[in-house]
């Protein structure tokens, strides 16, 4: 499919708000809706490590950066890192069942005494 330009062009503000720089966030402190734990988030954005609560994003101070916003994003064209291998497979024994594992003792632990000898 050919995606279509429907000729819409960005607003001039909406394009002055996206080139500025965003303000630095601010740490803000609350407590726990759920167990009243204090918490500090950003932005008045939280999340409670102690119940798991979080508050939805739209609570927030401001408003959150577009992706073409974020400092981060990595650059156009760029690919993606490759993942790593997963963990090799197990090799089939006989019977179509995973070949048994050959399972090493731990070393026998002997308390110190005397020593033997002459």
């Amino acid at each position: 499919m050919t995606r279509r330009t429907t000729g819409v062009r960005p607003s001039a503000e909406r394009t002055a708000e996206s080139t500025a720089p965003l303000p630095a966030p601010e740490l803000t402190e609350a407590e726990c809706r759920r167990c009243g734990t204090y918490i500090a988030g950003l932005d008045g954005r939280y999340a409670c490590g102690v119940c798991g609560w979080v508050n939805d994003h739209s609570e927030g101070h401001r408003r959150l950066p577009r992706a073409d916003e974020d400092p981060d994003r990595p650059a156009k064209g760029r690919r993606r890192p490759r993942q790593l291998p997963g963990p090799p497979a197990a090799t089939p024994g006989a019977g179509g069942e995973a070949a048994p594992q050959a399972r090493e003792e731990p070393p026998i632990w002997l308390p110190p005494g005397p020593p033997t000898g002459a």
